[in-house]
């Protein structure tokens, strides 16, 4: 028997106990939360907000405060510089650091204790079998995962810190690895078109592709098209068994890779020489003919971008990547097509604010078995790597039960909303609009900023990488046009003159990628995990730009 068939009998089991169980999830919720508090209470964070005394759901509520990662950045510093005591118990046994992006000009830390890392892989092993049992196909093909390096830097102590999937792609069992065909090694690689290009040259030579994984849509637009951009290229290293590198400055040198890099088969050569002359393009669609699924975020602004994925991978499915960040797995999506997952009930602990009520001092705080379909909320974490009620700014939507357990779409981020003149405009809000403007004009969805600019009437200013000013002009009214018909409150501040319609304004090429490498290489996290804002809270991008304000509209 196929090993991979094996293992999938063996292990699918778990996802019919996930799904059975969601009846109860209310009763798992509290024993996560039970298991949370007594194994950390001998902590100094546990000493601090009297663990010890917890009884109660009550009682935990009242002696542990919603709080952002600021709060617990003083106890995560002294894990850093050894001191795991400060957040865990004695047998706890740290990992690594996860790395992300701030609030402030600082990264967070996120620690990766032993538990948290099992807890974050069987969210990923009951996503892959819930996969597996809908593509039963992919038992018999390749697998391409683009991950990002574990070990980026290292604390005072000696723990390293990176980003969580590449300790999860090099942890995987030798039965799950032998399928992928990008180690986790290409994520290591510092250069992204290095990394990129080293990934194509790798997974290419293999026709049967059947599942590719990574978060950001946009990891996968750009790997497509430097695909084409890099044909000739690519074709002369996989005739010669070369690897020539974008930025031949940096060298290859892990073995592990170079064994890797072998001449193509002439059959396999020929085939990609032909897709080139009938098409004149080299793109997934046509080099993966079997791919299956594509597997990415969904939800939230990303969602724009998936009309041009499709173009460029062809007609298979998309099955959403689930909602996780640096802090942990909260969805598992468990269908394609769907935006929505379940709630991973069974390793965190959640709590949930309403929408409306973020900013007030007594907020209504409800578990996960007391949401309301159709309603929006925070999410509040509980999570295996040392954080308590941890306000994650995430915005989702309920929308429906799997018994006990909620099934949440992600929205946007908290933080991104704008509120200069009484219209509360979400950055869900403005990708639905933008997208919505680009498909009236016939064109991909581009990476686009809309900023609130202060003046007497305020205003907003689109900010768009476009060469032809009078495609950005319609842009600009096509997207305020939508956003009059989605938000009542801007059409209302438009009309009566509190708000003047949008501006708009060419920034040159390439800006936002330079905006991404610089906030990446000053607050930390990785490429993959770097989502491109819609909605920016205030004109000092601008000034980040080295743009020159402009106050009339159109003006470049």
């Amino acid at each position: 028997m196929n090993p991979r068939w094996a293992y999938f009998r063996l292990q699918y089991p778990l996802v019919k106990r996930l799904l059975d169980n969601a009846d109860f999830a209310r009763d798992v919720q509290q024993r996560v939360l039970e298991e949370r508090i007594r194994s950390t209470e001998d902590s100094r964070f546990g000493r601090d907000h009297g663990f010890s005394s917890i009884r109660s759901l009550e009682d935990f509520r009242r002696q542990v405060p919603i709080s952002d990662f600021e709060y617990f950045r003083p106890y995560v510093d002294e894990v850093r510089a050894g001191r795991t005591d400060a957040l865990f118990g004695p047998k706890t046994q740290l990992k690594m650091f996860a790395l992300t992006s701030g609030t402030t000009e600082y990264p967070k830390h996120i620690p990766v204790t032993d538990q948290f890392l099992r807890s974050y892989k069987h969210g990923w092993k009951i996503w892959g079998l819930k996969t597996h049992a809908d593509h039963r196909d992919l038992l018999s093909k390749h697998y391409v995962h683009l991950s990002s390096d574990w070990q980026q830097s290292r604390t005072p102590a000696g723990t390293w810190c990176g980003n969580i999937s590449g300790l999860a792609a090099e942890t995987r069992p030798a039965v799950v690895r032998r399928p992928f065909l990008v180690p986790p090694e290409v994520g290591k690689i510092g250069d992204w078109n290095n990394r990129q290009y080293t990934a194509l040259r790798l997974a290419v030579p293999s026709r049967r592709v059947g599942l590719i994984i990574t978060a950001n849509p946009l990891t996968l637009i750009s790997l497509a098209k430097l695909a084409d951009d890099q044909k000739e290229t690519l074709l002369r290293d996989l005739r010669d068994g070369t690897l020539t590198l974008p930025k031949p400055e940096v060298s290859m040198t892990d073995k592990r890779l170079s064994r890797r890099i072998r001449p193509l088969s002439k059959r396999r050569f020929r085939e990609l020489e032909q897709i080139i002359e009938r098409t004149g393009h080299l793109y997934p669609r046509d080099f993966w003919p079997e791919l299956s699924v594509v597997a990415v975020w969904m939800g939230g602004p990303v969602g724009a971008f998936l009309p041009e994925l499709r173009s460029l991978y062809g007609d298979c499915a998309v099955r959403d990547h689930g909602l996780s960040a640096s802090e942990g797995r909260m969805t598992i999506p468990m269908q394609d097509e769907s935006s929505f997952g379940m709630l991973d009930y069974e390793t965190s602990y959640y709590e949930f604010i309403p929408e409306d009520q973020i900013g007030s001092s007594h907020p209504s705080v409800l578990e996960a078995h007391e949401l309301q379909e159709g309603h929006s909320y925070f999410i509040l974490m509980t999570n295996p790597g040392g954080l308590f009620r941890y306000n994650i700014r995430d915005v989702v939507r309920c929308v429906g039960f799997q018994g006990q357990a909620p099934l949440l779409e992600f929205l946007h981020k908290g933080a991104h909303c704008t509120n200069i003149a009484g219209e509360k405009l979400t950055e869900y809000q403005v990708v639905t609009a933008v997208k919505n403007a680009y498909r009236d004009l016939n064109r991909n969805v581009e990476p686009v900023m809309l900023l609130p600019v202060m003046g007497s009437p305020p205003h907003y200013l689109l900010l768009v990488e476009e060469p032809s000013r009078d495609i950005v002009q319609q842009l600009a009214e096509r997207t305020d046009a939508h956003l009059c018909a989605l938000n009542c409150e801007y059409d209302d501040r438009i009309r009566t003159r509190r708000l003047r319609p949008m501006f708009q304004r060419v920034i040159p090429a390439g800006s936002w990628k330079r905006l991404r490498d610089e906030k990446i290489a000053t607050r930390g996290g990785s490429q993959e995990q770097y989502k491109h804002l819609f909605l920016g809270s205030s004109d000092e991008v601008i000034h980040q730009l080295g743009l020159a304000p402009s106050t009339e509209r159109g003006i470049a």
